[in-house]
This record gives C-alpha cells, structure tokens and sequence, in this order.
C-alpha cells in the first residue's frame, strides 16, 4: 500500500503532527507513504516528504486571494508540476488536509483525482472545504453554507479578501469539484463536524469520524522548574493554551476574566504573539508559541483548572492534553471542544458567560473530578490508535477499489 498525504503542514501544529503520526503508523505496518506539503514543514530525516511550489509562488497565491477571493485557485503552474511527481509516486490513496494555505490548485488537482479514479480520504479539520469563504462560521450565525453563500460577512477573515467577494463563485465550484470525486471518503475529528458535514453538498459521501490523538508519553503528569520562571507564588494558575490567539480564542473573556478573579488566582496564557503579550493586563502571565512539550505538560499538570472559551473549533487537542496531565476542563459549548471534554471532566458554560466561568473557577465547581478520572479518560485519546485507525481504512477502501 502506497499512500500519499497533501497538506500545507507536514509536523507543524496539529494537523502537521497527524500527517507524521500517519506516515509512521503506515510504515510500522511495512507500508510506504510520503507528505507532500506546501508551506511548512519540521518532520523529522526519516519522514519522506515531497515540497509543493515553492514561497514566492504561495506569496503570488496569498495576493490573488486578497483581491478575488478565490483563495485554492491559484498555483496552476505550481499545480501541474506537482502532477507529474504524483504520477512518479503512483499511490494507492491520498489524503487531504489543510487544502487553504495558498499553495496548491484544487480545480486542476481534483480533475487529476477524478480521471485517475484514486480513492481519497480527506480529513476535515475545520469547515472550509464546504463554505465560500470561511473555515467556521459560528461566530456570526451563518448558515448560508447550506444552500449556496454570497455576500460574506467574513470575507477579510482568513483567508482574507480585501477587494472582491466571491464566496458565491467559490461554493459553487466548491460543490462541482469535490462532489464528482466517486472514491471520497470524508474524516472528521467530532461528531459535531461530521453533523455539518451531512447537511452540507457532502451529505453523499461516506463520512467517518476519527479522533484527534495525542501523546500519551509527552502529556502526563510532569512537574519541573517552571512554576520558578513564571514566579506566580502560590497563585492557583488558570490555564489557556492556542497555538494562535484572537476573538474567536477567547482572548478578550480571558482579559474580561482576570478582572473578575480573587488575586489568589492567576491566569497563565500560552501562544501569545510578542504584541500581544505586551498588551495583557498584569493580571495575566503572557507566554510566546513554546515547542517545548515538558514545559507545556508541567503547566497542564501545575494549572488548577484549563480554560477554554473557544467560539470556534473542531475537536481541541488542549482539551485532551490538559486531561491527560490530570486537569479537569472548563469550556464553552463550542462545536467538539464539548466531546473531548463535557461536564463529566470539567464543566461546559455557555458562549460568552464569563461571569460563569469566574463562578466556577471560585466555588470549584468541577471539584468530584479527579487527576485519575482525567486520565482514565485520556487513554482513550492514544495518538498510536487513532493513526491506526486511518491506516485500516486505507486498507479497506484500496481493497473496495481493487475488486470492483
């Protein structure tokens, strides 16, 4: 079985590290598989990788975006080339992930699909591959996405416009495009997703849902020197970690928060931008993008409580590190973030009630949930098992295509 992944991060972030996390599991069972990517990549010697195009076309790509909103529709030189090392690599399936990074052109990509007949799995890790314009549309209550959008409240949103709208164009072709792939198989990491899937121009295709993983020998409970660089004292910590910080994160509740909160707490936030750590209230430790796991794990394990005001999101892989480290979880009733960890590991409050959260957080109101029943749920979680789970449906859907 020879598989070839297409993403626009190969080890970098979530999606990155499940691209790896695949390629591995496939080549411990003696399979052969390569990520071809398109703007970041930190695997590792061993991973076999294949680069797309190259920055100065992602950055011709990212303008045309700007002006026409047809972010996807750009890179055809780029596109055709890459054709030709799929044609080389022969593969047995590909799989899809991040396809909105300006790098690749889905309508010439897709045609080559649909003539080749090769079965494709592509994993939804947000809500793009159906709407117009925008990866998530909860925060304004859209539900265009339905039956053809226009007129995009999001348009200067990533991935932004800043002249044309055409996210009426962009659903459309969308739909021509991905829908007359016969061999689509679509992943989703929550039940929540795959229910937007089924009502989406998706809705006949086979759609299965696969967890997000994590590291169950990288998050455990861990303890070392970091409560000494933060020098918070014996502060109880309020914990939020995201790899990008903004509205839709909860950034500003966390600001709204820490004015609520006893001065025996402390709100330590992690992935802030250097901007933004400058701006933060004195009652919030700010920490930049850290790549240290250890140290992430012993803020998981240090945190009273993580916190999560998420308006938008898939199916959180915070939610399940903090957990596997022992911590229970407060989040907001956002999309997955409620599956990885409802109230029976932390409690779930409603979009925007911080004055909640801070109730919570005071009265410990998640205090029944211990260290051992956050654990016992994470194992669930085993990153090894959920790669695995990808590769047996590798198996039966080339299987499926070889005896028809």
């Amino acid at each position: 079985m020879r598989v070839l992944q297409i993403t626009a991060y190969s080890g970098w972030g979530c999606t990155g590290r499940i691209a790896v996390g695949i390629h591995n599991a496939l080549i411990n069972q003696n399979q052969e598989c390569a990520i071809a990517w398109g703007r970041i990549n930190t695997a590792a010697d061993t991973v076999t990788t294949i680069k797309i195009g190259n920055k100065f076309d992602q950055d011709v790509h990212g303008l045309y975006t700007r002006i026409t909103d047809k972010c996807g529709f750009g890179s055809q030189t780029v596109t055709r080339k890459f054709l030709k090392e799929i044609d080389e690599y022969t593969p047995d399936l590909i799989q899809l992930h991040i396809m909105h990074g300006y790098y690749i052109n889905l309508e010439i990509l897709f045609e080559y699909i649909k003539k080749k007949n090769i079965p494709v799995v592509w994993t939804f890790h947000d809500c793009w591959a159906f709407t117009g314009h925008c990866p998530y549309f909860e925060l304004v209550h859209c539900e265009k996405w339905k039956t053809g959008c226009y007129d995009c409240e999001q348009k200067r949103h990533h991935p932004t416009s800043l002249v044309f709208d055409n996210s009426k164009g962009n659903w459309e072709k969308k739909k021509e495009l991905f829908t007359e792939i016969p061999n689509l198989t679509i992943v989703t990491p929550s039940e929540w997703l795959a229910g937007l899937v089924r009502l989406s121009f998706f809705k006949g295709c086979r759609i299965e849902v696969i967890n997000n993983g994590i590291n169950l020998n990288d998050f455990k409970p861990t303890t070392g020197t970091i409560i000494d660089k933060l020098q918070i004292g014996d502060r109880k910590v309020i914990l939020g970690v995201s790899s990008t910080w903004a509205k839709s994160k909860g950034l500003d509740d966390f600001i709204q928060l820490a004015s609520l909160l006893p001065k025996t707490y402390v709100i330590v936030l992690v992935g802030l931008t250097k901007q933004q750590k400058e701006e933060l209230p004195n009652t919030i430790v700010g920490i930049e993008r850290t790549d240290s796991v250890k140290e992430l794990a012993e803020l998981y394990t240090l945190a009273s409580v993580f916190v999560n005001p998420t308006y938008e999101d898939n199916y959180p892989t915070t939610n399940l590190e903090s957990l596997a480290c022992g911590t229970p979880v407060l989040t907001y009733r956002t999309g997955g973030s409620v599956e990885a960890a409802g109230n029976e590991y932390g409690k779930i409050v409603d979009q925007g009630n911080v004055n909640q959260l801070a109730e919570y957080i005071v009265s410990r109101k998640w205090e029944s949930v211990t260290p051992e029943l956050c654990r016992e749920k994470a194992k669930e979680f085993d990153e090894n098992v959920k790669f695995n789970e990808y590769v047996e449906l590798y198996k039966e859907l080339i299987k499926k295509r070889n005896s028809e």
